[in-house]
């Protein structure tokens, strides 16, 4: 029977996901939980696996959770009909499925829900040729408004609830369905100290009024996650301020950090190009023929 998803799936979540050979962003419980009201997900227990479904649709969800490098599945698709539809399946995973399983799958590319991968030094460091631009908007705004970066814990995410909150009102596109969703749940994740203790969170101020904030966390051995990022424009160069910092002090000790997707807008598009990506999360979709 397919649940919820509220705080109680997190232990839960945690045995299947440790299980996992291939962490994504997508399958952070943060995520889940952040995003379940904008995507409707709903979670099951079945066999080996976890398994995430869109709430109104019978024949749609995710990739499971757990060792599905071990997974009977053979015994597994006799449950699922021609037609299903697999979301963001990760490509060791669809490698291994297709192999197995030639002519039962079409694979179409999902390249908005791919995540974009850096090497953590570059973003850190903003050193070299290609990323001399970026360099340059950081050493406009260090200075003119010097560089107060500062490491927040649970207790100051109501404050950085407050920055969202007034963000989220001066946007003009504020009620398409992307920006009020991601509004939800950058506060849903605030909102919550008891997951706000597991997270990275920091913020710049500039003469004690916070400008940018952003948040994180570590996604395997490897690599750091961030997770929602948001700045004043008014200030230029902000965003390269806000992202350097966070890289600097939180993706200390990692060799990559991933930015997550871009969801298809052209703006994060751009964005997170111009910072080069070394490689991708790919996801694609399956289909069950």
């Amino acid at each position: 029977m397919f649940q919820a998803i509220d705080l109680s799936f997190l232990s839960v979540h945690e045995k299947y996901w440790a299980a996992t050979p291939v962490k994504l962003p997508d399958y952070t419980f943060v995520n889940l939980y952040a995003w379940a009201e904008g995507h409707r997900l709903v979670w099951e227990e079945e066999g080996e696996l976890l398994w995430l479904k869109k709430e109104e649709l019978t024949d749609t969800f995710w990739a499971p959770l757990g060792n599905w490098q071990t997974a009977d599945w053979k015994r597994i698709l006799e449950r699922f009909a021609s037609g299903t539809v697999f979301e963001r399946v990760p490509a060791a995973l669809i490698e291994k499925l297709t192999r197995e399983f030639p002519g039962r799958f079409a694979v179409e590319e999902t390249p908005e829900e791919w995540d974009y991968l850096y090497e953590q030094k570059a973003l850190a460091t903003l050193s070299g040729a290609k990323l001399h631009k970026k360099k340059n908007h950081w050493n406009a705004f260090i200075k003119t408004y010097g560089e107060d970066f500062r490491k927040l814990s649970a207790d100051d995410a109501p404050a950085v609830a407050a920055f969202e909150e007034a963000w989220y009102e001066e946007r003009p596109d504020r009620d398409t369905p992307a920006i009020a969703n991601e509004n939800r749940a950058v506060l849903k994740i605030l909102e919550n100290a008891e997951i706000m203790r597991r997270l990275s969170l920091g913020a710049l101020y500039y003469e004690e009024k916070m400008i940018a904030f952003a948040l994180g966390e570590a996604l395997d051995e490897k690599t750091f996650l961030v997770h929602f990022e948001k700045g004043l424009p008014a200030y230029r160069g902000v965003y390269q301020a806000i992202n350097l910092a966070f890289a600097r002090e939180f993706g200390a000790g990692f060799e990559f950090i991933n930015r997550e997707q871009d969801s298809g807008s052209d703006g994060l598009r751009h964005a997170k190009r111009s910072y080069f990506p070394i490689a991708y999360g790919i996801k694609n979709r399956l289909r069950l023929i």
